[in-house]
């Protein structure tokens, strides 16, 4: 597994193991083998971890986790273990945040996860018209100096805002963004901002909710209602760039690539994204470790310019998405934001 360094001592796994499916919400998951997951993901080289605050139940698991970890493998492994988490506050909390409020989720996510310091929280804010978002990083920061947090970073935040961000002297360390071969939006502004900031991307969404895989190779177009909030959401990226003919013709590219490395479609695309600029990772959901020999061919497989150029070939005929990283998302009223959940704390 390759690895990468973001800051002097601070070496993460360039494929890190997403924890979105194990919430509630996304099936029954059985704990006790969730950790023997981890602890199989963490042997294999895949030791970086994200999670959330509103994932139900992941943070505590990740937290069993690492205790397990430290007396099976002793604490010199243990401290190469990095669990990146999350801070997203419920969209009816943005108008009456507090920074007794911020602080009292990083407390529950120290405990969660039996951390004395989290390794690196992912501030979220839903929407920019309320106000708050920048005074709310400044306590972060303020968390931070005070020994509660040892990376502040972002997610879904847009280049002005990360200007804004970096600008008011928020250190940020990363930013989690959605950036896959459909989704380019990044490449806008965000990709040299990161180079002229010095800060990480960490790319969710590499197989499109399972769209970019042999899965959907041949397939006719579904037809809504897709069977979850996921393929619904990438199915609308689809839609957007050109539609499913075209879809159809980057899974082709894919597969003749594929063949050639001995692999599957999945594991191209996102291989892909580790040779963007900027990108430092991927990161995989997982329910269990079927797909982990899968997983850790990412970072093994060594992608030539003539596969990175027949990819672009098909990709010249993509129409462009509009607006920034997450624009579309944040339409509250569009097609891409009401389907999104807003208050997950709560549940809705």
């Amino acid at each position: 597994m390759q690895r990468i360094s973001l800051a002097p001592g601070y070496d993460i796994s360039r494929v890190i193991r997403g924890g979105w499916q194990l919430a509630g919400g996304h099936g029954a998951v059985d704990p006790d083998a969730a950790i023997d997951d981890m602890v199989a993901f963490a042997d294999a080289g895949i030791t970086t971890f994200d999670c959330a605050d509103i994932y139900t139940g992941v943070e505590e698991m990740i937290g069993r986790f690492r205790l397990r970890y430290r007396d099976l493998r002793g604490q010199d492994a243990l401290d190469r273990i990095r669990v990146h988490t999350k801070f997203v506050p419920d969209l009816a909390v943005l108008p009456t945040i507090s920074k007794a409020y911020v602080e009292g989720v990083i407390d529950t996510s120290l405990k969660r996860l039996n951390l004395d310091r989290l390794d690196l929280v992912q501030f979220h804010w839903w929407a920019y018209d309320i106000d708050g978002w920048l005074k709310t990083a400044g306590w972060l920061k303020e968390l931070q100096q005070e020994g509660k947090i040892d990376k502040v970073s972002a997610t879904n935040f847009d280049s002005e805002h990360i200007e804004a961000l970096i600008g008011s002297g928020v250190p940020l360390a990363s930013l989690q963004l959605q950036y896959s071969l459909l989704d380019r939006r990044p490449e806008k502004r965000m990709t040299a901002l990161a180079a002229e900031n010095n800060f990480a991307l960490f790319c969710y969404g590499t197989v499109a909710g399972g769209f970019l895989s042999d899965r959907w190779l041949g397939e006719a177009e579904p037809e809504h209602p897709l069977e979850n909030r996921s393929l619904t959401k990438y199915k609308l990226i689809i839609d957007d760039i050109g539609g499913w003919d075209l879809f159809q013709a980057l899974l082709a590219a894919l597969r003749r690539i594929a063949d050639r490395h001995g692999t599957d479609i999945a594991t191209i695309a996102s291989a892909a994204m580790l040779r963007r600029p900027g990108v430092a990772a991927v990161i995989v959901g997982a329910r269990n470790r079927d797909h982990l020999a899968a997983n850790l061919a990412i970072s093994d497989t060594q992608l030539s310019d003539q596969d990175l150029s027949e990819i672009e070939a098909v990709m010249a005929e993509a129409k462009e998405l509009e607006g920034d990283v997450y624009t579309l998302e944040r339409d509250r009223t569009g097609r891409h934001g009401s389907i999104m959940k807003y208050n997950l704390n709560k549940g809705e």
